[in-house]
């Protein structure tokens, strides 16, 4: 980093300064980064709505005449890097890389952030610090509706830190296959009453149809794999809707 550029936490005082920055890195971004989807002015009331005591803001400024001037900010939350803005005339001098390892040293633990699939610089950055993608969406999810990665830098303990997310999403499959199996036990007690048959026989076609459907969600399992998860799934939670009946 250049020895002019010195960095520091933001007060409220800093906030409109950042929202300025934000909103002229994000102009000169695109095609890399989508336009915002948000007027000027509420990015600017947005910004300025910060909590400062949930979140960390960290300067990167320029110039010791007593006037320094923002040429770049990090935002950090406990677990996720939110932000990362540096002045594109300011781009190439080590200033990214600066607010970067003051993250990794904020947050020894590791932390993830969220980068748009276009923005192919950004994700070449990040790698080359030792950031990795661990997954992609479709963009559904953000505002812009652009498809976006996550990348996640794993912190001092790598495994502890893939592990953790590891028992989060662990979780969210729980959650879904107990609704999996209360749906499932619905629908079997519906088909028993309109049919009269103790014991309705599996729907092979609508089956395929579900295989096809979460192939699609992960296509690096690819179908045959999630042809028998699926089979798997829906077997045992027939046959757990037949024992709780």
């Amino acid at each position: 980093m250049p020895t002019e550029v010195s960095l520091r936490l933001a007060g409220p005082d800093d906030l409109p300064a950042v929202a300025e920055l934000y909103l002229a890195v994000r102009r000169a971004a695109v095609p890399l980064m989508p336009p915002g989807v948000h007027p000027d002015d509420d990015v600017r009331r947005w910004v300025g709505s910060w909590d400062l005591s949930t979140r960390d803001v960290w300067l990167a400024e320029s110039g010791t005449d007593g006037d320094p001037a923002l040429v770049g900010f990090a935002t950090l939350t406990p677990t996720w890097l939110e932000s990362l803005y540096v002045a594109a005339s300011a781009q190439r001098q080590g200033i990214g890389s600066a607010l970067l390892a003051l993250a990794k040293a904020q947050r020894p633990d590791g932390f993830a952030l969220w980068v748009f699939e276009s923005n192919v610089a950004a994700r070449a950055f990040y790698a080359r610090h030792g950031l990795v993608e661990l997954e992609r969406t479709d963009g559904s999810a953000n505002e812009e509706r652009r498809p976006d990665v996550r990348m996640a830098w794993p912190g001092t303990d790598p495994l502890a830190f893939y592990r953790a997310m590891i028992d989060e999403v662990d979780l969210v499959l729980g959650d879904a296959l107990a609704r999996r199996v209360a749906l499932t036990r619905v629908v079997q007690d519906h088909k028993r009453e309109v049919s009269a048959v103790a014991d309705p026989a599996r729907d092979a076609t609508r089956e395929r149809e579900i295989v096809a459907r979460v192939a699609e969600l992960a296509p690096e399992l690819g179908e045959e794999r999630v042809g028998r998860i699926m089979h798997a799934v829906i077997s045992e939670s027939i046959d757990a809707a037949r024992e709780g009946s």
